[in-house]
């Protein structure tokens, strides 16, 4: 595939899963929709397998699945082996992703979206609940309340994204989007998968539609491949970086944060750049309070 069918390919994914996003946020009832954030223009974008959930939340999934009779005891080799690689080395391949998710995705060619969800949310409390890491757990939480919106972004296909942002109370997520006509999947996906470039364009079409002004934003990754995301924004953290990322979070001047090992999670301290952003926001939404209680008074 040439690079311009590859761009091409990320920004119809990127735009498609910001659309998934917006319509899925819009069409929550009034009950269990988050409320609107008070710090309008600021949001916080993290990545997932391996910043916000230990290993790759794909092979959490495919063994979810595998329990369910989705697939064989063969296929889950393939799952078993990019995993194993994944932990070894600390990155993702995106050879390796790219075949994962695509794979994954032909699993559920004629099954339905509600099917999909149902799973996810029952996956989720089986394995992946214990897999989150406290320390990006609590930097989710340092800009929710702070009053910004938190959005995953994952190559994770968009229901089991959407899932885990719900049950983490999180704003919304950005994931790969599947392809599905009438609620039934058709094993293709609307693009490519979201990865590399594809988040950052993402992460630019969820910027236009919700009014976020990106220099006032923050994201999370621990792969290099999410460098063209994490150069988006104002503030970019490493998260458990991969060596590659590290160098560059180095050159650059961003954050890192480390919380694989019993010494490294003792400093979960929240980064100066990124609690200086999240006090902005805090003061924003204290003012826009007091603001409000004036009005009510008059």
């Amino acid at each position: 595939m040439s690079d311009s069918a590859e761009a091409a390919r990320q920004q119809i994914a990127g735009d498609a899963s910001a659309e998934a996003a917006v319509t899925h946020l819009e069409a929550e009832a009034p009950s269990t929709a988050p409320a609107p954030p008070p710090d309008l223009t600021a949001a916080a974008f993290f990545d997932v397998d391996n910043t916000l959930v230990h290993g790759s939340s794909l092979v959490h999934f495919a063994r979810g699945l595998a329990a369910r009779k989705y697939f064989t005891y063969g296929d889950v080799l393939g799952f078993v082996y990019a995993q194993a690689k994944f932990q070894l080395t600390g990155r993702e391949n995106s050879e390796d992703v790219a075949a994962g998710r695509t794979k994954a995705l032909s699993f559920i060619e004629g099954r339905s979206t509600a099917e999909l969800a149902a799973v996810g949310e029952e996956i989720y409390d089986e394995i992946i609940a214990d897999k989150i890491w406290p320390g990006t757990r609590a930097l989710t939480q340092m800009h929710l309340d702070a009053g910004q919106q938190v959005w995953l972004v994952t190559a994770t296909p968009y229901e089991l994204a959407a899932t885990i942002a719900r049950k983490l109370g999180l704003t919304g997520a950005l994931g790969t989007v599947a392809e599905s006509v009438d609620g039934v999947f058709t094993g293709r996906l609307v693009g490519d998968i979201l990865h590399g470039s594809g988040k950052a364009h993402a992460v630019r079409s969820l910027a236009i539609r919700e009014g976020l002004n990106l220099r006032r934003c923050t994201a999370y990754s621990d792969s290099f491949n999410d460098v063209p995301m994490l150069s988006l924004v104002g503030t970019a953290v490493a998260i458990n970086p991969d060596a590659a990322l590290r160098s560059v979070a180095r050159e650059r001047g961003w954050e890192i944060r480390d919380f694989r090992t019993a010494r490294k999670a003792a400093k979960v301290g929240v980064p100066s750049a990124v609690a200086l952003g999240a006090l902005g926001g805090a003061l924003a939404a204290v003012v826009s309070r007091r603001q409000e209680s004036r009005w009510h008074l008059r």
